[in-house]
């Protein structure tokens, strides 16, 4: 009876941390998505104004951008994380990413300043970058870490309930705006809205956060501020380099493929379907948003499934049949202009991408110890989004201005390929694992082997 109860109040302490730390990863990736969302709307106030393909390239482009500061933001968030703790770091960075919400709702344009706009803009977008680089390791490291051992694919599942949630919240804007704003009003000035309100909501969460508890031990913070001759101290590059190198490339060879995936059924899509299929602006978020409303509700499924039967099979799923129909689903997607037609084409992408995004931070986290997990998770993480999945809207735009769209088929397709090695190879199912000795084994066996390491 006691044990029972000692697992119900873990389960409740569990719940209560992943709810806190997960608001603000939602509030985090509403901030950072609302920017390509109404970018058809104040793309005309920064960048071309005679020609909206050119236009919607450049800002594509400037999203991108966000993207080089995320190896940046994953080293100095997770230094600062597994160092001092996951708190101060989660803390440090939505407070980053309500100042820069505020910045771009009262930015001037360049009808006001010239072409410091468009710097300006620039200038923002690169530190919400930064912000989000750290935010990811970061939440995906404190997630895990805050799940009880027979549950992590469950509760570690939330971090992307609460990213597509992001996603999901930034299009219900859209959605409310574009139907109660004169559309010359949201191209006018309503597209400042979402960007104040993602700057109040990222404020609340702050507050939040206050009362999370920490999962890093004392002992770790204590050893990370003292130096011992010939030790590496705590989330530094140098224990992450000479002893962690081999998880750190299994780590980006796992996000490579799920990268590119996720954000071509996620976020390049809607831009897809209003240019490439010729769908109405306002039925593509209406589809956007149902699509990724059951998605969302399908990552605790996935979660508690990977609880049943390992990581890997999921894993395997996504690499496989996102190998044979990633081409079928993007090129049928490209030839319709019926609404309901597109979104069961979508909903088929992201049945397929469910099997990456639910687990992937937990298989991320379980690479690497404590010492040394945000760093080499938000790293990871960091360097293969900020070289493939960050430029799927700039390459997929690209190809759309050229007319080529078959070769951006191929592009999601060989990187979902190359990602599905790793899996193959790389992973083993229900192996023992970090979080395996430092928190209570997952499957049964608590011993690690040499390749856990």
């Amino acid at each position: 009876m006691s044990t029972q109860l000692t697992e119900a109040a873990q389960t409740r302490r569990a719940v209560s941390n992943i709810l806190k730390g997960s608001a603000g990863n939602l509030v985090e990736w509403y901030d950072l998505y609302v920017y390509t969302v109404f970018a058809a709307y104040f793309q005309s106030h920064f960048f071309n104004a005679t020609d909206d393909l050119q236009a919607g390239l450049e800002a594509m482009a400037v999203f991108s951008t966000s993207f080089l500061m995320r190896p940046v933001g994953a080293w100095f968030f997770g230094r600062y994380a597994d160092r001092n703790g996951r708190k101060a770091a989660l803390m440090l960075s939505v407070t980053m990413m309500s100042a820069g919400s505020f910045a771009i709702a009262v930015l001037p344009t360049t009808q006001q300043i010239g072409v410091w706009a468009l710097l300006l803009l620039i200038l923002v977008r690169l530190v919400q970058g930064f912000s989000v680089g750290g935010e990811y390791g970061t939440s995906a490291t404190y997630m895990s870490e805050a799940a009880t051992s027979r549950r992590r694919g469950f509760f570690s599942s939330f971090q992307y309930v609460t990213l597509i949630g992001g996603q999901m919240l930034a299009l219900l804007v859209l959605v409310i705006l574009q139907n109660t704003i004169p559309k010359g009003d949201l191209g006018e000035w309503g597209w400042r809205v979402p960007f104040a309100i993602g700057g109040v909501a990222a404020l609340v969460v702050l507050w939040l956060r206050r009362s999370m508890e920490e999962t890093v031990s004392a002992d770790q913070i204590r050893a990370a501020h003292v130096r011992v001759q010939g030790e590496a101290q705590p989330g530094t590059l140098n224990l992450l380099f000479t002893k962690h190198f081999k998880p750190l490339l299994i780590c980006i060879g796992i996000t490579l493929g799920g990268t590119v995936a996720f954000y071509t059924y996620t976020n390049f899509i809607l831009k897809f379907m209003n240019d490439t299929s010729g769908i109405a602006k306002t039925d593509s978020s209406v589809i956007n948003f149902w699509a990724l409303f059951i998605f969302m509700l399908l990552q605790p499924v996935y979660g508690i499934i990977s609880d049943k039967v390992g990581r890997k099979p999921l894993l395997l799923w996504f690499g496989i049949t996102g190998v044979l129909f990633s081409w079928p689903l993007l090129s049928t997607l490209s030839g319709t202009k019926d609404p309901f037609t597109a979104f069961l084409l979508m909903m088929g992408g992201l049945l397929i991408v469910g099997g990456y995004t639910s687990i992937n931070a937990l298989v991320k986290a379980e690479l690497f110890p404590a010492s040394i997990r945000a760093l080499g998770v938000g790293l990871g993480y960091a360097i293969a989004n900020s070289l493939f999945g960050g430029t799927v809207p700039l390459i997929g735009a690209a190809l759309q201005k050229a007319g080529q769209v078959d070769l951006f088929f191929t592009y999601v397709t060989v990187a979902i390929g190359i990602s599905l090695l790793v899996y193959i190879f790389a992973l083993k199912n229900k192996k023992p694992t970090h979080l395996d000795e430092e928190q209570g084994t997952a499957f049964g066996s608590s011993t690690i082997g040499d390749g856990g390491k």
